[in-house]
Formats: structure tokens, sequence, C-alpha cells
């Protein structure tokens, strides 16, 4: 039987902070800068991997300020996100594949959550696909630093890939053969040449932002949710800061 899932650091902020992510959005869509962004023509590609137990639709807010922005958009295809790590990365690398040949340049990948710990090994395996990795709180040190009500819900779609579940993993992702690439490179050092950015927020009620602070990417702090990351005002600066890098890059 395998060994049963670890927890590590877990946050100690409240996690009624989290219903903030209402408010979080609210002042987003008031947002004139994100309703009516200007234009870029140089707009870099990117992909969007959403976090633990939620979809593509729940990027779907950033995806449209993208497309605003002139960016060209993919999706991971997730429906949920509770599917063996390995296998979710497959699936991923074949969409990024298509996507980049399709754009002629490299890619910018943005992952929430458990997405950027995906999107972490996907830059890792494709530094000639990717130009760019952004992690929304993402605890790529520790994938299990988490709450406890978090840490139940892993347990039990774990419990549910015991039993054999389709598209869901198990415990033995955890320590098993089937994972072990992917823990390997979710440990490895980041190529040289790729950008890295880590937002965390030492308010966030999901995971220790300690966990997020990946030594390969520039940290940023703001003051979000952790389930408001991808419609967080102060988010989206960030984002713009790393897009325009991105524009300049390209440009010359």
């Amino acid at each position: 039987m395998p060994s049963p899932l670890v927890v590590g650091e877990a946050p100690v902020v409240p996690l009624h902070g989290e219903l903030r992510w209402g408010w979080e959005l609210a002042r987003l869509a008031a947002d004139p800068g994100f309703l009516r962004p200007e234009r870029q023509p140089d707009a870099p590609p990117v992909l969007l991997v959403p976090g633990f137990m939620a979809g593509d639709q729940s990027l779907s807010a950033l995806r449209g300020w993208l497309g605003r922005r002139g960016s060209a958009t993919e999706a991971a295809g997730i429906r949920l996100n509770v599917d063996c790590a390995e296998r979710a990365v497959a699936r991923i690398e074949t969409r990024l594949r298509r996507f980049q040949e399709a754009q002629g340049r490299r890619v910018v990948v943005i992952g929430q959550s458990r997405g950027g710990e995906l999107g972490r090994v996907l830059a890792l395996r494709n530094p000639d696909l990717v130009s760019t990795l952004v992690m929304l709180g993402s605890p790529v040190l520790d994938p299990l630093s988490v709450g406890s009500a978090v840490l139940s819900a892993v347990r039990s779609v774990a419990r549910l890939g015991d039993l054999g579940v389709p598209g869901v993993f198990s415990r033995q992702c955890a320590t098993g053969d089937c994972c072990a690439g992917f823990r390997a490179d979710l440990k490895a050092p980041l190529p040289s040449g790729l950008h890295a950015v880590a937002v965390y927020s030492r308010s966030d009620g999901i995971v220790s932002w300690e966990a997020c602070l990946e030594p390969g990417a520039r940290p940023v702090e703001v003051d979000s949710s952790h389930c408001g990351m991808a419609v967080n005002r102060a988010v989206y600066q960030v984002l713009v800061e790393i897009l325009e890098e991105e524009d300049r890059q390209w440009t010359g």
C-alpha cells in the first residue's frame, strides 16, 4: 500500500480570508485598465493552466483580458485539475507544442496554484517552447504545504484514485513510479534562459506562502487571497510588467 500523503508547513492565515475573492473580482471588473487595456501589437502568446479542483473556465477573466490586450491564448484543456500530474503535463505539452508552432514564437505560461506546478515542469521540459513562466500562488517547494481543509480534499480525491476512478490522482502519485519523473523535475533547477516569476501572498489562506518561493524565479509579493490570484488588480499590474518585457524582447 502506498505511503499516506504527508503535509508540510500549513498556512496560519484564517481560511475565511479567501471569501474576499469576490471583492477582488468586483474591483478588477471596475478597473478601466482591465476592461479596455491598451492593445499591444506584439503581445506574446499565453498558455493558461488552472489550479487544483478548477478548470479552464476559472481563468476566463484573465484569458479575456489577455485577448483584449492582444495576446493569443490557449487553455490547458482541463475540466477539473485532479488528474495524475504526469498525465496532465503530457496532455498540456501536446497543446503547448501545437500552440507554439501556430504562433511562431515562444509562449508565456501562467499557472495558478497547482497549475503553476504543472507549468513549472512543462517549462523545464520545453525550454525551447516557453519564454516566461508565471506561477500564481504555486507551492512548488512543497505541493502539500496547504491548509487542513485543502489537505482533506486532496486525500478525498486520492481515495477516489485508489479506487480506480479514471482521470484522478491516487496516493501512488505521491511516492510511486507514475509521477517519479514529475517529482524530480519539480525539484530540478529551472533553465538559466527561462524568465520565471513567483507571485505570492502572505495572506494566502490556502497554501503556505513560503512554499511558493521558487529559488529560480523572481519573487513578487501581492496582497491577495489564494483563490483571487487570477482576479486581483495587483496581480494584473505585475502581469502588465512581465508582458511588456516580453514585448520588448520580441521587438528588439
